[in-house]
C-alpha cells in the first residue's frame, strides 16, 4: 500500500512540481504547513480510513485473508497510514497487527526533507506497539540534503529488503506500507510490469519465491550518489521547462556513495 496524501503532496501540488523540486522540497516548511518527514493532511487520513473500511468488508463478508506480517517504512506518513489502515480490525488472534519497521522500505533518498525520516525515539512514542528491525539507527544515517540516491541504488536496496523478508519471514501473506517510488521500485525487483500507484492506494501481487541460497548472487553496483542543484530563494520563474533560480547551490559535502545494503536484518 501507498500511504496516504501527505503535506508534501499538497505542498508539491500547490507550488508546481518545478518549483517544488528546486526549491520548497528542500525546506522543513513554509511557515503554515510543515512536509519535513511530513504527517498525513486530513484527506491522507480520510484514504487511509477508507482502506480500513475496505480491509473490514473484505475479511467479514469476502473471507479475504488477513496479513500475517506486517512491514512499513519508517517514515511518519507510512506509520501514520499502516495504524490507520488495520488498526481496530478483528484480526485472527494469531495474526496481530504489530507492524515491523524497516529502514530500506523508505522512499527514494533524495534531498527533500519529506525523505527524512525522524528518530527512533520520536518513531516509539508515536505508535509503542510497533517493532524495529535489529540494527535500526536512533538517527537518520542515510539523508544528507545534499545528495541524492541514484535510481539504481534504490533498486539494490529493494532487492536486499525483499530477499531479506523472503529469506526471514516464513508466513505467506505479507503487507508491506511504503512510498510511490519505492513501490515502483519493488515492483521492479520481482519482475512485474509497473505500476502506479496514487496515495492511499494498493495493489495486491502474487510472488513466488525460489530458494537461490546457494546460487551466487552479487551485489549490483549502485553508483556515486549524485549533487542536486538548487535555489537558494524562491525561484524567479516555475514553469513546464523547469525553474529559473536567482542563485543556485553547490555542492559543501564529499561525494558519497551507497552502503544501505548492510543493516537489513529482520525481527
Amino acid at each position: 500500500m501507498r500511504h496516504g496524501e501527505g503535506f508534501h503532496n499538497a505542498a508539491e501540488s500547490y507550488y508546481g512540481r518545478p518549483a517544488w523540486l528546486c526549491y520548497w522540497s528542500e525546506l522543513g516548511s513554509n511557515g503554515t504547513s510543515v512536509w519535513a518527514d511530513a504527517l498525513l493532511t486530513q484527506s491522507g487520513i480520510d484514504q487511509a480510513t477508507k482502506a480500513n473500511r475496505f480491509w473490514r468488508s473484505q475479511l467479514i463478508n469476502e473471507g479475504m485473508p488477513a496479513p500475517e506480517s506486517y512491514y512499513s517504512s519508517p517514515l511518519s506518513r507510512c506509520t501514520t497510514t499502516a495504524n490507520l489502515t488495520f488498526a481496530g480490525l478483528d484480526l485472527p488472534a494469531d495474526r496481530p497487527f504489530v507492524p515491523v519497521i524497516k529502514e530500506l522500505l523508505r522512499e527514494g533518498i533524495s534531498i527533500h526533507t519529506c525523505d527524512r525520516r525522524s528518530n527512533k525515539t520520536y518513531i516509539q512514542n508515536m505508535f509503542p506497539g510497533y517493532q524495529f528491525e535489529e540494527g535500526f539507527t536512533e538517527h537518520d544515517e542515510l539523508w544528507n540534503g545534499t545528495f541524492a540516491e541514484p535510481g539504481a541504488a534504490q533498486d539494490a536496496r529493494s532487492k536486499a529488503v525483499l530477499d531479506d523478508i523472503f529469506s526471514n519471514d516464513g508466513k505467506t501473506w505479507v503487507s508491506i506500507t511504503s512510498h510511490s517510488g519505492e513501490i515502483r521500485s519493488l515492483l521492479s525487483m520481482l519482475g512485474h510490469r509497473p505500476f502506479s500507484l496514487s496515495t492511499g492506494q494498493a495493489i495486491p501481487v502474487l510472488v513466488q519465491a525460489h530458494n537461490n541460497r546457494n546460487v551466487e548472487d552479487p551485489t549490483p553496483a549502485t553508483g556515486s550518489w549524485t549533487f542536486e542543484p538548487t535555489c537558494t530563494s524562491p525561484p524567479v520563474s516555475s514553469g513546464a521547462a523547469g525553474c529559473v533560480c536567482s542563485r543556485v547551490s553547490s555542492p559543501s559535502l564529499p561525494m558519497v556513495t551507497s552502503s544501505l545494503l548492510t543493516s537489513t536484518a529482520s525481527m
